[in-house]
């Protein structure tokens, strides 16, 4: 047996399964605020060319995928994040989802039993530290904390550790607290990456969702652009159709950058055996090519936070994320208590912070605070945060 099942911890979702026992009183509805799951309505389109395409179901779909998929995140990217020019076929690979890649990719780089070969953040998506685990490794953690803007103080981290170093699991826009790396900091990170040869797994899968229309994200490979690493030398930056479009269930998403790991990753992916299917990459070429779906998709955000953060800022300390679709705030008692009495009281499900996160000599950084995802519709949010509200200013 892989002794790195062994090691494995409890998903946060089955925790909050278990502190969540019991119902709240029969006449409440419940609305559930824990899972990263976009509720509003896929396109349209995408699931029309599901339908119309559905016959390609009888053909093996290649590890490499379609061309014009291909073709199609190039030019998404280079448009995105100003890039000159991106290699569709040596710089990307279709991926069924991010999460999929982000994990198999530590399969890939990581040598068995290295020691430090996985840094990641403190609070985490679980993906990082079980990719690492199930590698034969142990994960280095840097917290993310208020006073360092909740970004990874990688000031922490040694040299000896960086040399050590096989990948570094970054998410930016962050999970949970939606911080956003600076330029700067991503090209400090490139030279690192370059100085001690570690592979940066940049994890953007909140990317496409923003506050300002003129201020998106900047991303890994348009930070290495700039820096003048035209290659893409060491880095990998990961995104999803999941947040994007509303499109969890199709499972796609891609890698791109440095053509060296491109081509070693479609090599483990060929035996692994984790081709997108045929019609999946037909509808993801349309979702990659439309971005008037996007825009709506981000006004939509940007309505229901405009709604939430004046009640909800009442009566709890709640940063205002740079990007994203979680609120990230303090709360008055433990965050494992307040949970389950928001829950017996309200029927709002909310996650709480530690269970994102790992105990460190400094404490667990997701302590004392909770995740609140705003993916429901707007009226929805609006009545759970209400909800937390009243029951706050009652007293606990």
């Amino acid at each position: 047996m892989n002794i790195g099942l062994t090691a494995l911890q409890p998903y946060p979702f089955e925790r909050l399964n278990a502190l969540l026992r019991g119902s709240p009183p029969a006449d409440i509805k419940t609305i559930p605020l824990t899972i990263g799951e976009p509720q509003h309505p896929p396109p349209l389109r995408v699931t029309d060319l599901l339908a119309e395409h559905a016959a390609l179901v009888g053909k093996y779909p290649t590890t490499a995928g379609r061309a014009s998929l291909r073709t199609t995140i190039a030019r998404w990217l280079e448009q995105r994040f100003s890039l000159i020019t991106v290699d569709a076929d040596q710089q990307v690979l279709p991926l069924n989802g991010t999460r999929e890649g982000l994990f198999a990719l530590a399969q890939t780089v990581v040598t068995q039993g290295q020691p430090g070969a996985v840094i990641s953040p403190n609070p985490f998506y679980q993906i990082y530290e079980g990719a690492a685990l199930l590698a034969g490794s142990t994960p280095l953690f840097v917290n993310c904390v208020d006073r360092h803007g909740f970004t990874p103080d990688f000031s922490q981290i040694t040299p000896d550790q960086w040399q050590a170093c096989q990948i570094l699991y970054i998410c930016t826009p962050g999970n949970p607290a939606g911080a956003v790396l600076s330029t700067s900091q991503l090209q400090h990170l490139i030279t690192l990456a370059q100085e001690h040869d570690f592979v940066i797994a940049s994890d953007e899968c909140y990317s496409e969702i923003y506050p300002n229309e003129d201020d998106p994200p900047p991303g890994l490979l348009g930070a290495a652009a700039a820096m003048g690493v035209a290659d893409y030398r060491n880095c990998l930056c990961f995104h999803s159709l999941s947040k994007r479009s509303n499109l969890p269930g199709l499972r796609s998403g891609f890698v791109a950058g440095d053509s060296r790991w491109i081509e070693r990753f479609r090599r483990y992916r060929t035996y692994h055996g984790c081709a997108m299917p045929t019609h999946h990459q037909v509808a993801s070429e349309w979702a990659w090519s439309d971005e008037l779906h996007v825009v709506e998709n981000r006004a939509r955000y940007r309505d229901k936070f405009n709604a939430v953060l004046p009640i909800i800022s009442k009566v709890m300390t709640t940063p205002v994320p740079d990007a994203g679709f979680y609120l990230w705030p303090e709360t008055p008692i433990d965050d494992e208590a307040f949970a389950s009495e928001l829950w017996h009281r309200t029927g709002v499900s909310v996650l709480p912070g530690r269970y994102l996160a790992r105990d460190t000599p400094e404490g667990n950084p997701g302590a004392m605070r909770i995740r609140i995802a705003l993916v429901a519709e707007r009226e929805l949010c609006v009545e759970a945060v209400e909800r937390m509200a009243n029951n706050l200013q009652q007293g606990w």
